[in-house]
């Protein structure tokens, strides 16, 4: 369990003058899960690229199973051993599951495929890691976790010996993520190395044997997981504490009218009869399990799907929303959860992003005054502590927690007074983090109100004032932040409306 299989020492690498790599130190023991963690922008990614041999380092050694090596592409780092699980799957859905898995090394009869065999392999491979998928079924049709299982039976079917899983269990339901566990803990005792690539505390605790931390490009630290703690981490990570407890009172004024009524709610069958209140300057959280409805009511109050009944009030007076533009034009704002699909134009300028919501603000006689816009968009950003070079810079190049705040700068500029956050830290750093919570606070500090949907019950816990649970497309809880404990939580949304009392 102790052997040593791959040693990466000093690595440096610079692109364009940046320092991104600067003597970096890694190392991974047979049958270990080793985590690597670090900021958006510390390094972790370039560095597996460089031990994958998409980049080649400018300085440092990579010893693999004892010898010295130097790739210069993917496919030699593959025959040595080393398979990589992207976060972003790069597969081909309009193929079946057996096809991915031997593409370009099908097993042949004479001049044909050996379709038969190749069905009966991958049936054998799904059988060593314990899985259950038919090799035979078109790959698009599998869920997101069954997809991640094929790249494992692939990454096996190669001798993989080392496995890097980057940010593996993002778009996981937690059913997904315990068949990922249990594959991961039967790799590990076949002797097979891991490198868990993962910004979620809780993972990192449960699955790792040792953390890495890497921060701005350097190697920070190594640490036993059970001799360390969260704090330790996240002070290795960005240099401070940035955790906080669970929240035990309430900051919402007593006497704070309702900002927001729905009352009766009900689309098709994922949201059934659901009603709330939001109040003004409150932090309203929807908390359950993935396929609970929360996005669903979400996006029915925005009016991005349509609704079969239910009400919607703002400020005691009934409104008619039956698209996002009217939701808009009633102070409600939503940032989606997918803020690269529905968020941002990616090829748009950080200026061009935050306007997008209020172009008539800024047009006169059918000229846009791009000079207004920019004025603009510097102060909302620079409020916001958007970390930009200006404010011509393309929404792309921008890290995750800083997109984000493009779009907070959007509806502030736009006004909003609801803000819905549908997993507004959804695959951004712990300091990202830090900081889109305490723009949260400080939006209900001046007046707005938010509801906010998260999967990460410490961030219920840390931020929200209720919490609402929801359980198949029902509220089956509104819990006050004091009883609101991670057990009651998960209680209620595993609990149908039928089992209530």
């Amino acid at each position: 369990m102790n052997d040593v299989i791959l040693k990466m020492e000093g690595i440096e690498k610079s692109f364009s003058g940046v320092h991104a790599l600067k003597s970096v130190d890694f190392e991974l023991r047979r049958g270990e899960v080793h985590a690597l963690m670090g900021e958006n922008g510390a390094g972790k990614s370039t560095l597996m690229k460089v031990l994958c041999g998409i980049h080649q380092p400018d300085g440092g050694r990579i010893v693999l199973f004892g010898k010295e090596v130097s790739f210069r592409n993917i496919a030699q780092a593959q025959a040595a051993g080393i398979s990589v699980i992207h976060q972003e799957l790069n597969m081909m859905n309009h193929l079946s599951v057996a096809q991915n898995i031997y593409i370009g090394r099908e097993p042949a009869k004479g001049i044909m495929i050996d379709d038969r065999k190749m069905i009966r392999d991958a049936k054998g491979l799904f059988d060593r890691i314990g899985v259950n998928i038919d090799p035979r079924v078109r790959l698009g049709e599998l869920t997101v976790g069954k997809q991640q299982m094929v790249e494992i039976a692939k990454a096996v079917s190669r001798d993989c010996r080392l496995l890097v899983l980057d940010e593996p269990t993002a778009a996981l339901t937690q059913t997904e993520v315990e068949e990922l566990f249990k594959i991961m803990t039967d790799l590990k005792q076949r002797g097979i190395g891991m490198i868990y690539i993962s910004h979620r505390m809780d993972e990192i605790e449960r699955i790792s044997d040792r953390v890495t931390v890497m921060r701005d490009g350097e190697y920070a630290g190594t640490v036993n997981t059970s001799d360390t703690t969260k704090d330790e981490i996240v002070r290795m990570m960005v240099g401070r504490v940035i955790y906080a407890g669970h929240k035990t009172e309430s900051t919402v004024a007593k006497d704070a009218p309702a900002v927001l009524e729905v009352q009766g709610l009900n689309c098709g069958s994922e949201v059934k009869d659901v009603s709330f209140k939001l109040r003004q300057g409150e932090i309203l959280g929807f908390s359950g399990l993935m396929g609970a409805g929360r996005t669903e009511v979400a996006r029915a109050v925005y009016g991005a799907d349509p609704r079969d009944s239910g009400t919607i009030k703002i400020n005691g007076k009934e409104v008619e929303i039956n698209s996002p533009e009217q939701a808009v034009k009633n102070g409600i704002c939503y940032l989606s959860e997918d803020r690269k699909q529905y968020g941002l134009l990616l090829d748009k300028s950080v200026a061009e992003n935050s306007a997008l919501a209020s172009l008539e603000t800024f047009t006169r006689m059918g000229w846009i005054n791009d000079k207004s816009i920019e004025g603009q968009a510097e102060k909302t950003n620079a409020a916001l502590r958007t970390k930009t070079p200006s404010v011509e810079q393309l929404v792309k190049n921008l890290s995750g927690g800083n997109q984000q705040k493009v779009i907070v700068a959007r509806w502030l500029i736009k006004n909003s007074d609801i803000f819905i956050f549908d997993e507004p830290t959804r695959g951004i750093d712990i300091g990202a983090k830090s900081e889109m919570y305490s723009l949260m606070e400080e939006l209900v500090t001046e007046g707005k109100s938010i509801i906010m949907i998260s999967s990460e019950l410490s961030e219920i816990q840390r931020l929200c004032d209720r919490v609402i649970v929801m359980c198949e497309g029902r509220i089956t809880a509104e819990l006050d932040c004091a009883d609101a404990t991670q057990e009651e939580i998960m209680r209620y949304a595993t609990m149908r409306e039928s089992m209530k009392g």
